[in-house]
């Protein structure tokens, strides 16, 4: 096998690697980059102007549906393998895998019956490519496109819109700078009015991509021929012009071979008289031969260009596996070494959270610089300590008996009373500061890329982290809670000596025992009371955050996972291995990057191998 062959072989075997992996584009123009840098060649032409017979010609095989209207009504991407001589000839659907076709015939049907699965027996059109491979002894290595046929009107069975969406469908694949264009026009009508030339000038305007294909010169009117055409002079081209003479419709109908119908070809183009001077370069031989000599070219031009994209691929699918993961282990150990990396991975960003480098941990802060001071300030003690409520607390704690100098125990009840209030503050502190790491976690978790893989592993480690912050915020509440009872418990003695110890007692002897006292003794005792719960307040509002943090965040930064450390480690390789359960969506996604990258890696060894071979 030559270099040329090598070299085309080679990048047909990656567009169907490619295509077997789905990297391939169709109408919509949706092409991986690799399948567009490597480049193919489109059949365009007009409907009946003999584009299924060329490449019947090249292929050297009757296998395409025939019939009058539109038959390709789906794009065919026809590569062809060149194989040693001798070999059997046989076609392979990639809807079909594994299956090889040695009879062309039933090549022919179940391309019709695809296309009939797909748009319904009708004559209507569809995008998505049928591929279909040949591997031969009698073709050479080429990727051809065989696209429905222009048309100008809809016939009955087809909506109005046909001819555009038939016209954006073949524009979308010619129109891509590596597209080779190969325009069929028949020879028995005016080239200036062919759907295939005009189609290739307005997205190749240069002609550099273009080659002009004339069919049907057997059946122009007698004493004309095509020569203006072929010679260049009518329609000049970067590329020259080649002349086809297809099978006959009787020849068709005989099941003429197509061995015997190049040859028949051949020896028209010998014996013409019109064309006899250009038989050389005239023909499907020819122009098979012409093409895949193009192709090559074309191949080693982009080799460099192939080569880079290739590499920049490789990195970035190596990059997507590491982001991915490796495959798990199936022994315990290396199962659960995998899960204590992704308990640290997550610890990690967790205490980043708590101490600074990832937003959050401010949140915790703010609890305590707002939400507690807020709450305190909202406490109602302007009620609790009113003149109303202050007398009936002070006469209900003096009973039948009034108190003589200080009402010390309608004192205590005042402040027991009033420090009451603070268990509520101190209680929303605790939920307000839990509710945050519970979040933290939750954010946490969907921040390590690590546990993205397994969500069962997700669900596990955040049932466990809520349980240790669960207890961590019964601990919490209780410390709070004692802080303050430990105010109700014991009343700061320094503070009540300060205050002054006389009384005034009510100018009208007669008055009841509820008002033995005047307004302004009792004014005082609120006053005095306030003061004190003030005091109260503001050691609550520095010790309060203390214990939070103390039971709570501290305790979430050390040991959140320690429970769950313990109970991990007494589990079995089926469980650990149930925990590690990965998403199948993303084994999928792996799966498919590995075959990618191992195409890649093995797509530039071969392109380098068959460099170094020139």
């Amino acid at each position: 096998m030559t270099t040329m062959e090598s070299l085309i072989g080679l990048v047909n075997r990656i567009q169907r690697a490619c295509t077997m992996l789905g990297d391939y584009g169709g109408a919509d123009g949706a092409l991986p980059t690799l399948w567009e840098a490597l480049p193919s060649v489109a059949v365009v032409g007009g409907q009946s102007s003999g584009k299924s017979s060329v490449l019947e010609s090249v292929v050297g095989r009757d296998f395409l549906p025939r019939g009058s209207g539109i038959v390709t009504r789906r794009p065919l991407v026809l590569q062809l393998h060149k194989t040693e001589a001798g070999q059997q000839e046989y076609a392979e659907f990639l809807h079909l895998p594994r299956r090889k076709f040695t009879d062309f015939a039933l090549v022919r049907k179940e391309i019709q019956d695809d296309t009939d699965r797909l748009t319904g027996k009708t004559k209507q059109i569809s995008p998505v490519p049928i591929h279909l491979s040949i591997y031969s002894p009698n073709v050479v290595n080429l990727t051809l496109i065989d696209l429905p046929g222009l048309t100008k009107v809809a016939v009955e069975g087809q909506p109005e819109s046909i001819v555009q969406d038939i016209e954006n469908m073949v524009r979308s694949y010619v129109e891509k700078p590596n597209s080779i264009i190969l325009a069929i026009s028949p020879a028995n009508q005016d080239i200036a009015t062919s759907d295939a030339i005009k189609l290739a000038r307005e997205v190749d305007p240069t002609g550099e991509r273009t080659f002009g294909v004339l069919t049907k010169l057997d059946l122009m009117d007698k004493g004309t021929n095509a020569l203006d055409v072929l010679e260049g002079r009518s329609y000049r081209l970067q590329h020259p012009w080649v002349g086809i003479v297809n099978r006959s419709q009787a020849d068709i109908n005989k099941n003429v071979d197509m061995i015997v119908a190049r040859k028949k070809e051949r020896e028209y183009f010998a014996t013409s008289p019109d064309y006899s001077h250009l038989a050389s370069k005239m023909g499907s031989e020819y122009l098979a031969k012409l093409l895949s000599k193009h192709l090559e070219a074309v191949i080693r031009a982009r080799i460099p260009s192939i080569t880079s994209l290739i590499n920049k691929s490789i990195d970035e699918l190596e990059s997507e596996m590491d982001h991915l993961g490796r495959p798990i282990a199936v022994d315990a150990g290396a199962q659960l070494y995998t899960i204590l990396e992704l308990c640290r991975a997550f610890e990690r960003i967790f205490r980043e959270h708590l101490d600074g480098g990832r937003p959050g941990g401010d949140r915790i802060y703010g609890v305590f610089d707002n939400q507690l001071p807020t709450a305190l300030k909202k406490l109602p003690f302007d009620r609790y300590l009113s003149l109303q409520n202050v007398r009936k607390v002070i006469s209900e704690s003096d009973g039948y008996q009034p108190h003589l100098i200080a009402p010390e125990q309608g004192y205590r009840r005042l402040i027991e009373g009033a420090l009451s209030y603070f268990r509520g503050p101190a209680e929303a502190s605790v939920d307000a500061v839990h509710f945050v790491l519970k979040e933290l976690v939750r954010k946490s978790i969907g921040e390590t890329q690590e546990l993205k893989r397994f969500p069962t592993f997700q669900t596990e480690l955040a049932a466990a982290s809520y349980e240790a912050l669960e207890r961590f915020r019964e601990d919490g509440r209780k410390t709070t809670t004692r802080l303050v009872d430990m105010e109700s418990a014991y009343l700061t003695v320094d503070f009540f000596r300060k205050l002054p110890q006389e009384v005034e007692k009510s100018p009208n002897p007669a008055t009841p025992n509820t008002d033995r006292y005047g307004e302004t003794h009792f004014r005082r005792i609120g006053s005095n009371v306030s003061s004190y719960i003030v005091m109260v307040s503001d050691t609550l509002r520095n010790t309060i955050p203390k214990a939070v943090v103390h039971c709570q965040v501290r305790e979430a930064n050390r040991s959140l996972l320690n429970y769950f450390y313990s109970q991990v480690g007494r589990k079995e390789s089926k469980q650990l291995a149930q925990l590690l359960d990965e998403d199948p969506a993303l084994m999928e996604r792996r799966q498919q990057c590995a075959k990618r990258l191992e195409l890649y890696k093995s797509a530039r060894d071969e392109i380098d191998a068959v460099s170094w071979a020139r």
